[in-house]
């Protein structure tokens, strides 16, 4: 038996990288799979190629109407959640001598806001036995200059799932994080930086790992999984670092 036959799971930034990675591994182990993210086109196409049924919805997670659309769309069509992964996000490198509020809000709007509500907004929909897993990053936990918002609203991340592992115990709802290392997705190309290239800054990012690689979104997608399905059913409120040992490194 797939480990989430008759499961039904809703993946935000569901059209690239780890976001789409998670929904086709989901929807092989026989889940009914929702992806939403912003891009209509790429979104359509992630559906299309993943296939197995899988229902594309097109919004934004800072924006709270799109949000209730989506809910009023699962539960006119599903009545129910019992997977929600919160993994929209979005990295943009700005020095505090660079700020920006244009970068800070869209940041902390992203990655935070966004996975705030699309949490709350979801709840009222998720089962008993249901799972939440959030995406943070290992920059939650190391520093690195540049990345100061982006940093904060992924250690703000973890701090919400610890809290919410809390809050929803009683309704037999698990909430935890993953926390990626360097892991090959369309986000490692806005990281370029004329003169380095992206062959370089994938290099770069390699050395810098114990395991002398840069991850795969499939690997991601793989701790997630643990973390969905009924496998992890008494884990809730950890962090689960998927970095090729980076974190230990520190």
């Amino acid at each position: 038996m797939r480990q989430l036959s008759g499961k039904i799971a809703l993946v935000t930034g569901g059209s690239t990288g780890i976001g789409r990675a998670t929904a086709e591994r989901f929807a092989e182990e026989g889940a009914t799979v929702y992806i939403f993210a912003r891009n209509k086109k790429d979104l359509e196409a992630a559906a299309s190629e993943i296939g197995h049924g899988v229902i594309a919805v097109a919004g934004d997670v800072t924006k709270t109407g799109d949000l209730k659309r989506l809910v009023d769309r699962i539960k006119s069509g599903h009545g129910r959640l019992d997977i929600v992964v919160a993994n929209a996000g979005t990295v943009k490198s700005e020095t505090l001598a660079e700020a920006t509020e244009e970068t800070f809000d869209e940041t902390l709007g992203t990655n935070l806001r966004g996975v705030y509500f699309t949490v709350s907004n979801a709840l009222p929909l998720i089962s008993k036995g249901g799972s939440v897993v959030l995406t943070s990053s290992g920059l939650g936990y190391a520093s690195f200059p540049g990345y100061g918002p982006y940093s904060a609203s992924k250690a703000a991340v973890q701090s919400l799932a610890r809290t919410w592992a809390l809050e929803l115990a009683e309704r037999g709802i698990r909430v935890n994080t993953v926390s990626p290392g360097p892991i090959e997705t369309p986000i490692i190309d806005k990281q370029v930086k004329p003169p380095v290239t992206g062959e370089q800054l994938r290099e770069n990012f390699a050395q810098l790992v114990p395991m002398k690689r840069i991850g795969e979104a499939q690997e991601v997608a793989a701790a997630v999984l643990f973390l969905a399905s009924d496998e992890s059913s008494y884990i809730s409120g950890i962090d689960i670092p998927v970095d090729g040992a980076l974190l230990a490194s520190l």
